[in-house]
């Protein structure tokens, strides 16, 4: 217990490693679970059916687990789960599930939420993602691994940002966007590929290129996206990363940003 301040709130019944350190005046709530090494700064509230996986940091005046900002919510018992090693600055917030979008609000491991960045109801969130200041998700959007969102972003609700995508400062994302993809713009449009990001993360030459050729049939032809999709799949297809994209647009309900 010396690795809480004294000041700190925690409610009887939340689970806390003995690992875990909290910072002055936080509020820690009853179902609140907390995993090993994770530190909680000072004046932090954490409340709702909340689990934080290890060695995660979350910053000051950050607010984690609270009610939906959903206007259908009524009180059900839903919660938000957090993995391992993520980053939660500054006044972000991430909220509770709600029955109607499956109970849950899902963020992997290794994330950076940077200052005021915002996880809505139901959302998921992958891994190694990285939310620059005060890009917002909207409810129940789903997010791959590996993406970007610059600073004042927004992503409307029930879209889907496919693996290694980059969404550009300010972009107002309506539609899904593929993996790969750079999207930018009010509202976005394709901008080309995040081929910087591929290479960082292990990305071949070869697979690089088989991607590009992919985009330029898929995108930047004057085929319909049924046609190019089977032109793409016939000259590429076999390849994890041109089936993981070709996947993404077929299961697309929002449609895709072009």
């Amino acid at each position: 217990m010396s690795r809480i301040h004294p000041t700190a709130i925690i409610a009887p019944g939340a689970d806390l490693h003995p690992t875990v350190e909290v910072g002055p005046y936080s509020v820690i709530g009853a179902r609140v679970r907390i995993g090993e090494g994770t530190v909680v700064g000072p004046h932090v509230v954490i409340e709702g059916r909340t689990t934080i996986g290890a060695g995660n940091r979350i910053f000051q005046f950050a607010s984690v687990g609270a009610a939906p900002q959903d206007l259908k919510y009524a009180g059900e018992d839903t919660e938000l789960v957090i993995g391992d090693g993520n980053q939660v600055r500054e006044f972000s917030t991430l909220h509770l599930g709600t029955a109607g979008g499956g109970g849950v609000t899902r963020v992997g491991n290794r994330n950076l939420f940077m200052a005021y960045s915002h996880v809505a109801h139901d959302c998921v969130v992958g891994n190694g993602c990285v939310m620059a200041n005060s890009a917002a998700l909207a409810g129940h959007v789903e997010v791959g691994n590996h993406v970007i969102l610059g600073g004042l972003s927004a992503i409307h609700q029930f879209t889907r940002i496919g693996d290694h995508a980059f969404i550009s400062g300010g972009s107002m994302v309506t539609m899904d966007v593929p993996p790969y993809c750079t999207a930018q713009g009010d509202r976005a449009e394709l901008a080309g590929l995040n081929t910087v990001g591929l290479s960082r993360h292990g990305y071949s030459e070869e697979q690089i290129g088989r991607i590009k050729d992919a985009y330029r049939t898929l995108f930047r032809s004057k085929l319909g996206l049924n046609e190019a999709v089977a032109k793409v799949r016939a000259e590429h297809g076999g390849h994890r990363e041109i089936d993981a994209l070709l996947e993404f647009i077929q299961s697309s309900k929002r449609g895709i940003t072009r």
